[in-house]
């Protein structure tokens, strides 16, 4: 399954790159290091900057960002054919160890998260503000006409207009616990298959935007195209959708080897917000911009790192 999603594969980083703030006297010289991360936007950006992390630090580090699938990533760092990457409690919580209500609070979930999959060999280092939740978008003009300003009125819609409600949606999102199954089942209602549109995150942005394929679409709290497409995000007035904060997803036996690492990544994480990360998205996904160069750049204006 492994060498399915990619990991027999991968890229040394190359950046002449020293530490700055983080990594002084260069605690991880000698060791060698895998990032890994999912194949979106801010999670390639977030596997950047780890691997910049541990490459100014001292380490050796290889890349292999982008895999497709949360599984996939999540089983690179358990098996310990990578050594960490930057996951989400709620996905943590949920996706990977199973259950089925989320914790309200960010840090009592996140608590939770690392004390349970101890056991599976995975450490949770201390997360960050950063939370990647899920919402449903509209376009302002269709949130107005129809008077959609929480998810609850997405119920109404679905009652008094049904061909009003068509849904844009990810393949991933319309089967997960914490994606349209139990959002339907939270609220309610229910979208009929017809009014489903199954496709690529990014495309759903802009159809949202457009009005035409779809009148609603999933979408992350952290992409940057949200502000860019002015789009509307309902509330989620039942609170539904669990925290994502994100949090270093460390190998046991490589944290245990390298405690240095929470040191090394502390500081970082401790900057990354919400709008932080829509900000550094909305380079890749709206400018253009390389993502690897999008994390370079900020590690080195906040003084984390130095270029040679």
């Amino acid at each position: 399954m492994l060498a399915g999603c990619g990991l027999t594969s991968g890229s040394p980083m190359v950046d002449a790159v020293q530490p700055g703030t983080v990594g002084r006297g260069q605690p991880l010289k000698g060791a060698k290091l895998t990032v890994t991360s999912k194949q979106f936007t801010e999670q390639i950006i977030l596997g950047q900057i780890m691997g910049l992390a541990f490459k100014a630090a001292g380490a050796e580090v290889l890349d292999r960002t982008n895999i497709q699938g949360s599984i996939g990533s999540r089983e690179a760092v358990r098996t310990g054919a990578a050594d960490g990457g930057y996951e989400y409690t709620g996905t943590g919580w949920i996706t990977y160890l199973g259950r089925s209500k989320p914790i309200a609070d960010p840090r009592k979930q996140w608590e939770a998260v690392r004390d349970a999959d101890r056991k599976n060999g995975v450490d949770w280092l201390p997360p960050s503000k950063l939370d990647n939740t899920y919402a449903l978008a509209v376009n302002p003009k269709y949130a107005e006409k129809y008077g959609l300003k929480t998810v609850s009125d997405v119920g109404r819609l679905l009652k008094e207009n049904p061909k009003a409600a068509t849904l844009c949606v990810e393949s991933e999102f319309a089967v997960r616990d914490d994606g349209l199954p139990g959002l339907e089942k939270k609220y309610g209602f229910k979208f009929p298959s017809r009014n489903l549109k199954k496709m690529d995150s990014g495309i759903v942005y802009t159809q949202v935007s457009r009005g035409r394929a779809c009148t609603l679409g999933e979408v992350f709290t952290t992409d940057g195209r949200i502000p860019e497409l002015k789009l509307k995000v309902l509330e989620d007035d039942r609170k539904f959708f669990p925290n994502y904060n994100a949090s270093p997803m460390i190998n046991a036996k490589t944290l245990e080897k390298y405690p240095q690492i929470r040191q090394v990544l502390a500081p970082i994480t401790e900057k990354l917000t919400t709008g932080l990360a829509q900000r550094l998205n909305a380079k890749v996904d709206v400018e253009g911009q390389d993502p690897h160069e999008v994390a370079k750049d900020w590690m080195v204006e906040e003084g984390f790192i130095k270029e040679d």
